[in-house]
């Protein structure tokens, strides 16, 4: 396994249990924040076109340097094989950390991770804090997956407590993603209806999460996605919820606690709350400019 770090114009690959070597990469830069992303199983860094997406957001908004965990090797195989491979992959990345941790302050490190990906950051989470006795401080789980960590089944979920803060988007809840509450603070666009609008299958829907995300991190878009704290979305457009507004994403606030529903749209851009210029494609921000 590697981390990848993904620059605008290079992609930099360093073995996971060495990442002392990204301080000899000029394209990576000790003073930013780091980014890691753990995708799912099923994906990769040369099918998946969100990871780049990912890292283009992040490039774009500046101040971050985006690294792709790669570990396909390990859950690209049998999905009951891959969900048992979590807890050793979040172990060793949570060693890697620790080394992280000597060139890179642990308060400018962000965990997220996408469906398998997600109970990996979560276990790594648990981890780090074995081995070093502090949390993280945010941990994300994009649909975090439901299949093989049913309540009776031994694999540990991606909770609350796995770091200071942890936030949880859900898109497939009951399918392939866990419709439970699990983090500080869950958020259920489109509620708990497992298909989201614009999508008629499942795996879009799974993925849809990410695309969520991915469009809050463009500079401009932090509040396009607004959720009420309430216990469903029939409850919201009833008018049923009080309470302040507040956003998914990129600018959630660490202090927040409870379960939050929003409704959301069918086509880029997603968030209800977006301008009519919301950034959704990168055009040429965060891209490699020619000199």
């Amino acid at each position: 396994m590697y981390f990848q770090l993904r620059a605008p114009c290079k992609n930099v690959s360093v073995p996971l249990l060495h990442p002392e070597e990204l301080i000899n990469v000029p394209e990576f830069d000790v003073n930013k924040k780091v980014v890691i992303f753990v995708s799912g199983w099923g994906s990769d860094g040369n099918s998946s076109t969100y990871i780049q997406d990912f890292a283009n957001a992040y490039n774009c908004r500046g101040g971050y340097n985006f690294l792709y965990l790669n570990t396909s090797d390990f859950i690209q195989t049998i999905y009951t094989w891959s969900a048992f491979s979590t807890e050793e992959i979040g172990n060793i990345v949570a060693e890697s950390l620790v080394k992280l941790t000597e060139f890179i302050p642990v308060e400018n490190i962000q965990l997220i991770g996408h469906s398998l990906g997600g109970e990996i950051v979560g276990q790594v989470g648990r981890h780090f804090k074995q081995l070093t006795g502090q949390l993280l401080p945010r941990i994300t789980g994009l649909d975090p997956a439901k299949p093989c960590y049913n309540k009776g089944e031994r694999l540990s979920v991606i909770s609350r407590g796995d770091a200071l803060f942890v936030d949880i988007i859900h898109s497939n809840p009951g399918v392939l993603g866990k419709p439970q509450s699990l983090g500080d603070a869950d958020f259920y666009p489109g509620g708990k209806d497992p298909i989201k609008p614009g999508c008629v299958q499942f795996g879009c829907s799974h993925e849809r999460s990410i695309r969520y995300y991915i469009e809050t991190v463009y500079p401009g878009n932090e509040r396009n996605f607004l959720a009420k704290r309430c216990n469903s979305l029939a409850s919201l457009n009833g008018g049923r919820c009080g309470g302040p507004e507040y956003p998914l994403g990129f600018a959630v606030p660490y202090d927040l606690v409870g379960d939050y529903y929003l409704n959301v749209n069918a086509d880029q851009p997603y968030g209800k709350n977006a301008s009519a210029d919301a950034i959704v494609q990168p055009n040429q921000c965060g891209l490699c400019e020619s000199k």
